[in-house]
């Protein structure tokens, strides 16, 4: 059970802010120096409406934070829990790379970390090295501690522990995205997810998740 003291860190997305820039995306890499082809933080988009009245929809879709996480429950070395604060985690120490939890998330949330580097394209790629969760880990397999591992949003948890929003967050150019305290009432993000307009992605799953949209 989590502490009564302890944070239960959430998002709240305004779509009708949202203007599907992607520098969520980009700020997400450029933060936590992801390798090619994992994306924490990425936005979908899908036409609507009938021709010729249409318009492009779009979804931002970092990973849920959920209370009720089906890729926990799949893990079958307990690499990837919930912590008191809320956020999902993956002990890349203990992470085998089997991929159950990848075909568990209902949402897409998760990526292999095959060991691409952006090195060919870029001098010194690999040279700087994001510790995630503010732990510093050593070289796994080729170069990088995360190999072999999967990987996911954490809210940019090593930016909470200094007192700072996610990078997706500090970056959104349409202030479409904020971030606080669900357990706390009084909070911003706590009375914006309470709202009317308010949901969360696959509810009917019970997954309970921590990101909230407003329609």
């Amino acid at each position: 059970m989590e502490d009564s003291a302890s944070p239960h860190w959430g998002m709240v997305i305004d779509l009708a802010k949202c203007v599907g820039c992607d520098s969520c995306t980009v700020a997400c890499k450029a933060e936590n120096r992801t390798p090619p082809g994992v994306s924490y933080n990425v936005v979908l988009e899908q036409e609507a409406g009938t021709y010729p009245n249409m318009r492009i929809e779009v979804l931002p879709r970092p990973c849920m934070q959920c209370e009720n996480p089906p890729c926990v429950a799949v893990c079958p070395v307990q690499a990837t829990y919930r912590g008191e604060d809320g956020i999902v985690v993956i002990d890349a120490d203990r992470c085998i790379g089997c991929k159950y939890c990848i075909a568990a998330c209902p949402y897409g949330a998760r990526s292999a970390d095959e060991g691409e580097s952006y090195a060919g394209e870029m001098q010194a790629a690999d040279q700087v090295v994001v510790p995630e969760y503010g732990v510093d880990r050593g070289v796994r397999g080729k170069y990088r501690a995360t190999y072999g591992t999967v990987r996911k949003c954490t809210f940019c948890a090593h930016r909470i522990v200094e007192g700072e929003a996610p990078a997706c967050c500090e970056t959104c150019i349409g202030d479409a995205r904020y971030f606080g305290d669900l357990a706390d009432p009084a909070s911003k993000v706590a009375r914006m997810a309470a709202s009317p307009r308010a949901f969360r992605l696959k509810e009917e799953l019970g997954t309970q998740p921590s990101v909230y949209y407003l329609r």
